[in-house]
């Protein structure tokens, strides 16, 4: 019977340099909201049927997002590599205005903060549809599922 959703994920961790106390309470909070409610369903047919749950690793490579897949035991099922330039943009800019949201958190007005919010809510909505898209004929994911594996990958673009 098909379980198609991610059970455990994690971050190939020697692409991260270094990341801030904000980014890491980010990279906690999107993990967590990822396992507790997502719909992952990779659309190739596996020889045995299986249909998850499934373990990923998210890596970036040579500006490319490698994002392997495991059956419940840990057994690798199949690794997609997907191109990332089209992230480039979304990514940068949804780190300048994580900068200031968290800047604002410190000092800025009630309204100031939730005009910043709206903003990177904006950007990350963006490129939570962007990412569906480029994974069209791929793997099935909803919406929120996408938002929360966006925010992973700008985890692995932090450099320092």
């Amino acid at each position: 019977m098909a379980d198609p959703r991610i059970i455990d994920v994690t971050l190939d961790e020697r692409t991260i340099l270094w990341r801030s106390a904000d980014i890491e309470q980010e990279r906690r909070i999107a993990i967590f909201d990822l396992i507790e409610g997502n719909y992952f369903a990779p659309v190739r047919d596996y020889p045995d049927g299986y249909g998850g749950p499934f373990k990923i690793e998210l890596s970036v490579e040579e500006g490319r997002l490698a994002i392997s897949i495991a059956r419940e035991d840990g057994s690798l099922l199949e690794t997609y590599v997907l191109g990332l330039g089209r992230f480039r943009r979304p990514i940068k800019d949804y780190f300048a205005i994580c900068d200031s949201y968290y800047q604002a958190i410190r000092a800025a007005t009630p309204q100031q903060i939730e005009t910043i919010d709206m903003a990177r809510r904006g950007i990350h909505n963006e490129a939570a549809e962007l990412l569906k898209e480029r994974l069209i004929g791929k793997i099935d994911i909803d919406f929120d599922t996408a938002r929360r594996l966006f925010t992973l990958i700008c985890v692995l673009h932090i450099k320092g």
